[in-house]
């Protein structure tokens, strides 16, 4: 059977977080946190950290984890993980971002099994329910609409579809869940492709797929996660994950 790889891209800057990926949550790094989990998933048969970062890739190793070293030029998180297997041999690679602390074993399985189910398919994306208004409005959560086969319409960092002036009602909105698996050559497609102007606009790495006209199927989960991208979210995650029993 093709071996089933599980990159976690991680790196020291960012805008909102410098350092995001080593800020400790219950004692262990965010990043631990998102190894743990996803080496536990037994659908992986590797979990590497693609990290720019010395000191990143340092924890990952002192934690167990493989760490590849790419490039500091990647502005998005598709290309540093296209980099990084490069010398390493597996058929589906599964991008699980480092601000996903909340990840489970199972998210990963129902993001995978599309493509182990259906050759057709190069690429999927978890997505989930958007529960508040505030997670709605706020652009660093990215909301998708998906087709009536499940295909992926539009992502944005804007409300899709709009609120209006209708109030908030949960069912109709969803968000991306950065858990996205790629079969090898259409990873190593991407990051051939040239960025296109929606994907510079709304900074995400899916509308690069949508622009060149790939498809990108939407799986829906029904775990209730929070990625961290701020401090306060940081803070959020820690109360979420306090009866966790699955966290490191």
């Amino acid at each position: 059977m093709n071996r089933i790889i599980g990159v976690i891209p991680a790196r020291l800057g960012s805008a909102r977080f410098p350092g995001k990926p080593l800020a400790l949550l219950h004692g262990y790094s965010m990043l631990e946190h998102v190894y743990r989990h996803a080496a536990a998933c037994a659908t992986l048969d590797e979990v590497i950290v693609a990290t720019c970062d010395e000191a990143i890739a340092a924890a990952a190793r002192a934690f167990g984890a493989r760490a590849v070293m790419t490039s500091a030029a990647h502005e998005r998180a598709s290309d540093r993980v296209a980099e990084a297997i490069l010398g390493v041999s597996g058929e589906i690679v599964v991008m699980i971002q480092g601000d996903e602390p909340m990840v489970t074993p199972a998210m990963i399985d129902a993001a995978v099994a599309p493509l182990r189910r259906d050759p057709a398919i190069a690429c999927a994306n978890l997505v989930a329910e958007i529960r508040t208004e505030r997670e709605l409005r706020d652009r660093n959560t990215i909301k998708v609409v998906l087709g009536a086969a499940g295909q992926a319409l539009y992502f944005s960092r804007e409300p899709i579809p709009t609120l209006g002036t209708a109030p908030f009602a949960r069912g109709l909105w969803l968000k991306q869940v950065c858990v996205i698996p790629f079969r090898r050559a259409a990873l190593a497609t991407f990051g051939t492709l040239p960025p296109g102007r929606l994907e510079q606009a709304e900074s995400i790495d899916m509308l690069r797929f949508l622009e060149h006209g790939y498809v990108v199927h939407g799986v829906r989960t029904p775990v209730a996660t929070q990625s961290v991208d701020t401090p306060e979210d940081l803070q959020l995650v820690a109360e979420l994950m306090a009866s966790d029993e699955a966290r490191a």
